[in-house]
């Protein structure tokens, strides 16, 4: 992915269907892409506007550069009394910490039953031989898809929303939305969890976008389908066709080659204003723009990371040059504002809620909302993430985005 900027990098993100990182030991990574073109705008006014983005770009980067790299015109004021969880929950329950913006991956989804991209024998890409791909990512990659979407499809049906159950991870971010904390959850993932577990779409930004609505992909029509068609055609292994022009209707998720939604960037630039705490989860912190997310707050603003292992941690000098942000800082003599919790998310989840007096609420939370998907699966009722209108609509195309990429990683 990339924010626009042609100062930007390919990102080493596996696949757009589903980030996998942050929920899987080290592994070597696939080989290198060749450089992808940069996607071609279709409106009238694109000279200007990508004019005035690029602009822009280079505006945030002079600032970034010279505040973060060399310190200059920055107050980085120490808020953290400790860094650690106890100095974290402390915060939180200050009068200081009004905000919080979640940015989420998929470790947070594991324990749910949805398996990870990158693990060496348990992975998605691991078990991909039967698809005949000419290499495993270009199941994910739009090219490809567009002269071959069978085999997504049927990948798709083994991973569809409506089969599992959101985790504690899921329902923590829940209990900060009902303690009046949440700000926004910023997610990777597109398996819909965090609508079951109750969040709204005014909380979410799905950055690669989300299973619960299609489109054809014919720019001259892209008629919308409802989550419902799209499960019935996947389900009946039939390759979904627009019912007007018959072309092929993909989920609005975001392959590689693909641009993310504007939503991603118009709210990345208000709610980083204003945000009191990060907390990341679940993420290796290598999707771009998604992983420059960290070093959008302010400098002095906490972050906590809850990860399998340490994440984002880039040299200032050449994460600025890279366009990667920053980086986190959690053990050198200059750290101040950031905090690693290594193992499982939702262990890390229960840990921070166990020291913020939230533990059995969030467990009591967990267990209900369980029981109720349960209870719905057996009456037949509707899951939460599959309710909506089985009827097509007509969509327009959709607003100006910006393009995704990799890093490091074979096209795909």
């Amino acid at each position: 992915m990339t924010a626009g900027s042609r100062s930007s990098l390919p990102c080493l993100c596996p696949s757009c269907f589903r980030c996998r990182h942050g929920t899987e030991q080290s592994v070597t990574a696939p080989r290198a892409p060749a450089p992808r073109p940069w996607p071609s705008r279709t409106d009238s006014d694109s000279d200007t506007e990508g004019e005035a983005a690029g602009r822009e770009a280079e505006m945030d980067f002079l600032r970034n550069f010279f505040s973060q790299t060399l310190g200059l015109g920055t107050q980085k004021e120490r808020l953290l009394d400790d860094l650690t969880l106890e100095g974290v929950t402390r915060y939180m329950q200050s009068e200081r910490c009004r905000r919080v913006i979640c940015l989420v991956g998929a470790g947070i989804s594991t324990s749910a039953g949805i398996p990870d991209f990158r693990s060496p024998s348990t992975g998605l890409y691991a078990n991909l031989e039967k698809y005949h791909l000419p290499y495993p990512e270009a199941i994910f990659e739009i090219g490809y898809f567009k002269k071959h979407p069978e085999p997504f499809f049927a990948l798709a049906k083994e991973l569809y929303p409506g089969q599992f159950k959101p985790t504690v991870c899921h329902y923590f971010i829940r209990l900060l939305k009902e303690k009046g904390l949440l700000l926004r959850c910023y997610t990777q993932n597109i398996d819909t969890l965090e609508r079951v577990a109750g969040l709204e779409p005014e909380d979410l930004v799905e950055a690669h976008g989300t299973f619960y609505t299609s489109h054809c992909i014919s720019p001259l029509c892209r008629r919308e389908y409802p989550l419902s068609w799209m499960k019935e055609k996947i389900f009946s292994e039939v390759t979904p066709k627009c019912e007007k022009c018959h072309s092929v209707v993909k989920p609005d998720i975001v392959f590689f080659g693909e641009n993310l939604p504007a939503r991603f960037f118009s709210c990345m630039q208000s709610d980083f204003l204003k945000v009191d705490l990060l907390i990341i989860m679940g993420t290796s912190l290598q999707v771009q723009p998604f992983a420059s997310l960290i070093s959008k707050a302010p400098l002095s603003t906490p972050r906590l990371l809850i990860n399998k292992e340490k994440t984002g941690q880039t040299d200032p000098f050449l994460g600025m040059m890279m366009g990667l942000g920053g980086g986190m800082d959690f053990d050198s003599k200059k750290a101040y504002r950031d905090v690693a919790w290594l193992g499982d998310c939702d262990q890390g989840c229960l840990a921070l809620a166990d020291l913020l007096g939230w533990k059995k609420e969030l467990e009591d939370l967990v267990r209900k909302e369980h029981a109720h998907i349960d209870a719905q699966a057996g009456s037949g009722a509707p899951n939460p993430s599959t309710s909506t209108s089985a009827s097509p609509s007509k969509s327009p195309p959709p607003a100006k985005e910006e393009a995704r990429t990799k890093e490091g990683e074979k096209p795909q």
